[in-house]
């Protein structure tokens, strides 16, 4: 039997959605062990001057606590 957390993150980029998915993803997989998935939860950009500045992700990642 395995036994599942789920914590909930923020991350950002400057280049799209998908990529600052994929950098917290990759920070939590440095952290955490055995990351098996990830939810998210909301998206959001940051303005500045008319011009999109940061695009951010809040997800719940899935990880299995080991034994």
């Amino acid at each position: 039997m395995s036994v599942a957390r789920v914590t909930e993150i923020t991350s950002s980029s400057t280049v799209s959605f998908d990529d600052a998915v994929a950098q917290g993803i990759a920070r939590a997989d440095k952290t955490l062990r055995h990351v098996e998935g990830a939810w998210i939860q909301d998206q959001k950009v940051v303005v500045r001057d008319g011009q999109i500045a940061e695009y951010r992700v809040n997800m719940k990642v899935t990880f299995v606590l080991a034994d």
